[in-house]
């Protein structure tokens, strides 16, 4: 895969079967406000930002991490709609209302700020994997959720490595 993800495979959906309190606790990482979604955009829209700026190989990186979200995007729709939910842009699934906004983007055009924003984003996406982790029951779902955590992880160095680029210079 192109994306920026860790060297380990994921494991596979084969265990994940109907589980409503699992879709309740998912359901915020797959298109909230704080969600891969809301990576996948932001990433796209700050790589094309840098490359823009030509800062390609930062707009690289960027957009291999945002491959990477759509992975993670993928697994989560995927789990979703084995637990019993279609995986609609909602903020809690199955609901066919309080669809996604792209309000939560970061819009920001300034290299340090994108990374700022991109940095924060990472962050929130390891503290919600890992409450949800802990309220996991399902060690189908959990071993996943564990597994996409090692590569919010990788995305987190990776940012805070631009970052000290970026302010070097």
């Amino acid at each position: 895969m192109y994306g920026l993800s860790a060297e380990s495979p994921y494991p596979a959906l084969e265990g994940v079967s109907a589980d409503r309190e699992s879709v309740r606790i998912l359901s915020p990482a797959y298109a909230d406000r704080d969600s891969e979604l809301t990576a996948i955009l932001q990433y796209v829209f700050h790589a094309t930002v840098f490359s823009g700026l030509q800062m390609k190989q930062y707009s690289r990186l960027l957009m291999g991490i945002a491959v990477s979200e759509m992975h993670h995007l993928d697994i989560l729709g995927g789990m979703l709609y084995r637990m019993g939910a279609l995986p609609v842009f909602t903020s809690c699934p199955p609901r066919l209302f309080d669809f996604y906004s792209t309000a939560a983007v970061s819009y920001s055009c300034e290299p340090v700020k994108m990374i700022q924003a991109d940095i924060r984003g990472e962050k929130e996406a390891i503290r919600q994997y890992q409450s949800m982790l802990r309220r996991l029951r399902n060690e189908s779902v959990a071993a996943i959720i564990s597994r996409v955590i090692i590569d919010e992880e990788l995305h987190l160095h990776t940012l805070q490595s631009i970052m000290s680029e970026i302010t070097a210079c």
